[in-house]
């Protein structure tokens, strides 16, 4: 428990170190690294091409030279939007090809969660670093096979966590650790939203591995544990799903769980795809912080105090969160550095749903 405290807290302090992306004393260290990496994009769904590749504007260390889809004329389309060169588009079937681009650094997954094992082993064999998007992978068994290539690649592994370079975050955090609500006692997390389309891939468990637990319950999940700082030691879930309604022939709808951390700290979170939810809590001893949105792509809300009396603005509360993303690790391979959230993070995340999974079936406490 003391060397899961620890590495807790370790993982924490490095999240506000890293959150300063774009700040002075991080960026000035940075730019003497030179020129900008470059990403290749794979997947132009609606997160790679909607909300990833526009962020390459608010950059100041990576950029964007290369696009690999399974549509050559939507990649032709994005790529005279965005300056990349025809030569650097790639399908699926060629993909390997990209050990054969200096140009391409880095490599951003942004498939389907059934993908990710695939596309960032092929990604390191090809000599490339590595942004896979979270969930990691569909279990725990692919998650440390990218580990173990990327290791054996001797290339970087990062997942897209991109709280970690979130503002609010990062100052929620951060008051938490400055004492401001006393000994921390209780954390509460509600994630999700109302899931539309019951077409969509994230419904298929083969595609997504799960329903709304590993879309939209992995933010309480890790927001219960950078907030706190801590891994938790237990867990118990409890699944209500409607299997009448459409959308839940193969996942789960509503999963409640309960977590245990060294400390004391109780967890509760819940994760849902038939209702609109975004809400973090802490609750000390002395106080409260609270966001709502807590994890939203923008707009979110930060009150400490006793209630919603004090709001806080984060000082660099315009940073780009997904800017800062992009560019730490392009920082981290240009100085040879771990990056704060590695895909050993990621399959902790896993081992925990995994767990959360076994225990919603027995209904039982499951000791992690």
């Amino acid at each position: 428990m003391i060397d899961q405290h620890r590495r807790g807290m370790v993982l924490a302090a490095g999240a506000l170190a890293a959150g300063a992306v774009g700040a002075p004393a991080w960026g000035q260290n940075a730019a003497q690294g030179g020129r900008k990496l470059g990403y290749a994009i794979v997947g132009l769904g609606g997160y790679g091409l909607g909300v990833v590749i526009p962020q390459f504007k608010h950059c100041r260390h990576s950029r964007l030279v290369a696009l690999v889809s399974g549509d050559p004329a939507k990649a032709r389309r994005v790529a005279q939007e965005y300056g990349v060169p025809e030569k650097n588009l790639y399908n699926y079937d060629n993909y390997d090809s990209i050990r054969d681009n200096p140009a391409i650094d880095i490599v951003y997954i942004c498939l389907p969660v059934s993908m990710h094992a695939e596309y960032t082993i092929r990604a390191a064999r090809a000599g490339k670093h590595v942004l896979c998007e979270k969930p990691m992978a569909v279990s725990s068994r692919e998650c440390e096979a990218m580990i173990a290539a990327c290791r054996q690649a001797v290339k970087k592994l990062m997942i897209g966590y991109r709280c970690h370079f979130e503002p609010y975050n990062l100052e929620a955090i951060r008051r938490a650790r400055a004492g401001e609500i006393g000994k921390l006692r209780y954390f509460r997390s509600e994630h999700g939203f109302n899931f539309g389309n019951p077409n969509a891939w994230r419904l298929k468990k083969a595609m997504s591995g799960g329903g709304s637990m590993m879309d939209i319950g992995i933010y309480a999940l890790q927001a219960a544990r950078y907030m706190t700082g801590e891994e938790p030691v237990a867990l118990y879930a409890k699944e209500t799903t409607d299997k009448r309604d459409p959308r839940f022939r193969e996942v789960e709808d509503m999963v409640e769980f309960q977590l245990e951390f060294p400390s004391g700290v109780i967890g509760s979170c819940m994760s849902m795809y038939s209702a609109n939810q975004n809400h973090i809590l802490l609750m000390g001893d002395k106080g409260r912080i609270e966001m709502e949105p807590g994890t939203g792509y923008g707009g979110n809300r930060l009150w400490v105090g006793k209630g919603r009396e004090t709001e806080i603005t984060p000082p660099n509360a315009e940073a780009n969160q997904w800017a800062g993303q992009l560019d730490h690790l392009a920082q981290c391979v240009l100085q040879n550095r771990e990056p704060i959230v590695a895909g050993e993070e990621g399959l902790r995340d896993i081992r925990i749903i995994e767990a959360v999974y076994k225990s919603a079936r027995e209904g039982r406490r499951i000791v992690l």
